[in-house]
């Protein structure tokens, strides 16, 4: 089956029997706030930062934690809470992974330490990591054929605002809070929206089907859990943890993952279907949001650096400069959502172009004035890239898992979620190493190492192209 067939075919192995459902679309915006909450707080904290250094005292090595920390536990656990969802209950894992959340934003925001503040975003990252493999998993089960089309461009379309507009918000509640509380009011916010969403979410979400309750295979948890945390912290690290050792973990995570393969392999209840990977839709699938989310997320952690270090933009100002961004990702991850179950990897392809025209954009913008006005000169490559974004996130996730049985899809989102991650670590911190480097070199000529940056990014979303095109010229084959 071409991708195309499966992102827009209207039955299959994929539908579950909560299809159909009245309340489908009420459930959904629970879901959605929830993902919503726990995607912002991967960007919101970047601009509280110089303020938890002076409110907290905060050191350098602690202010990298609560940004890498909640990232490294977040990966951590998406493919075992998937599988979790799938065995027993997705709206019990749902409800746990949002109070666990909602509770652990309340002790962030009233820590009195930074030890406790670095402590509640661990918690924070693993509660988000609980959550977000059940969304995908109930769109699977609520909705078939072109609706879930639409949802998963919901779906795509928080995804895509909450990275892009974190910064906008943050600086607009430190502005409003003032820099010594603004940055607790960043966590607060979260309690009551999460406070209103698990009543909510009892009542809505469907009740976990009746049937024989399958086991967790406890080996593959910790086989993949050593070897993502392996893989990863090098790179989440890779700023404050010095010289060459850290590198030796990569190999050491490969091997334990080559480890959990094998293990999979001849396990009774494995926690991952390793023959999701035999499905063409699926395994490219992953392949290019492993690479998108490396450059994607990159863009901002620069241009922030940029706006604020470089050219003492305030954190509301950084925050407005990406808006244009959060907007047309918005707008376009809706707009992809119809469209994907018509034009199928075609439609991801043609974002892969539009989010490099627009960074090329923004690169020549930068190279002919990187004064204080460049924020109203990269505002329209900026959306240009967004709109690219769009049509990459929500529709590559729908077709990804347009193949994969109800049954699996929370395991199945978690291992894609998991590829996102570590693209996200990967990314980061490849563009920050470059970034810094150049910074450093150049005698702080904020600009240039943007630029520099950049084209790293742009290298990334290349290779996600490439790997589009290769599904492409398969499917003409």
């Amino acid at each position: 089956m071409t991708t195309e067939q499966a992102a827009g075919r209207s039955d299959g192995p994929g539908d579950g029997p909560g299809a159909g459902h009245a309340d489908r679309w009420r459930a959904l915006a629970v879901c959605l706030v929830a993902a919503f909450m726990t995607l912002l707080d991967v960007s919101i904290v970047n601009v509280a930062l110089p303020s938890i250094r002076e409110g907290l005292d905060a050191s350098e090595s602690s202010l990298e934690w609560i940004l890498s920390g909640y990232a490294l536990t977040f990966g951590l656990v998406l493919v075992p809470a998937g599988r979790l969802g799938d065995a027993r209950s997705r709206r019990a894992v749902f409800m746990s992974g949002l109070a666990l959340f909602t509770a652990s934003s309340a002790v962030a925001g009233f820590a009195p330490t930074i030890g406790w503040l670095v402590g509640a975003r661990l918690v924070q990252g693993v509660a988000g990591g609980i959550i977000n493999p059940q969304i995908a998993g109930l769109i699977q089960q609520l909705f078939r054929g072109a609706e879930r089309g639409r949802a998963f461009g919901a779906l795509g379309s928080v995804i895509g605002v909450a990275t892009a507009v974190g910064p906008l918000l943050g600086g607009l509640l430190i502005e409003l809070a003032g820099p010594d509380a603004g940055w607790r009011w960043i966590f607060f916010v979260n309690v009551p929206v999460g406070l209103a969403a698990l009543p909510l979410a009892r009542r809505l979400l469907p009740a976990p089907v009746r049937g024989e309750r399958q086991g967790m295979d406890s080996l593959g948890v910790l086989l993949l859990g050593a070897g993502v945390l392996a893989l990863m912290l090098p790179f989440v690290q890779e700023r404050q943890w010095h010289g060459a050792a850290k590198w030796w973990l990569v190999p050491l995570g490969l091997l334990l993952l080559a480890a959990f393969v094998a293990w999979e392999r001849r396990g009774r209840s494995p926690l991952v279907n390793l023959a999701l990977f035999r499905l063409r839709s699926y395994a490219l699938g992953a392949t290019i949001a492993l690479l998108y989310f490396a450059g994607f997320t990159s863009i901002f952690f620069i241009f922030t650096l940029y706006l604020q270090n470089g050219l003492h933009y305030s954190a509301l100002g950084a925050g407005l400069a990406i808006t244009p961004f959060a907007l047309g990702s918005g707008v376009a991850s809706a707009v992809g959502g119809r469209l994907v179950s018509r034009f199928g990897r075609p439609l991801v392809a043609a974002g892969l172009v539009l989010v490099l025209v627009g960074l090329a954009g923004a690169w020549t913008a930068v190279e002919l004035h990187a004064g204080s006005g460049v924020a109203w000169l990269t505002a329209v490559p900026l959306l240009v890239a967004g709109i690219g974004s769009g049509l990459v996130i929500s529709p590559n996730q729908t077709i990804t898992l347009s193949e994969v049985d109800f049954t699996e899809g929370g395991s199945a989102a978690g291992v894609l979620q998991t590829g996102q991650r570590v693209g996200t670590a990967i990314g980061i911190a490849a563009v920050g190493a470059v970034f810094f480097a150049r910074v450093a070199s150049s005698r702080g000529d904020w600009a240039e190492a943007f630029r520099y940056g950049l084209v790293v990014v742009l290298g990334f979303v290349a290779a996600a192209l490439a790997a589009a095109v290769y599904d492409l010229v398969a499917d003409r084959r």
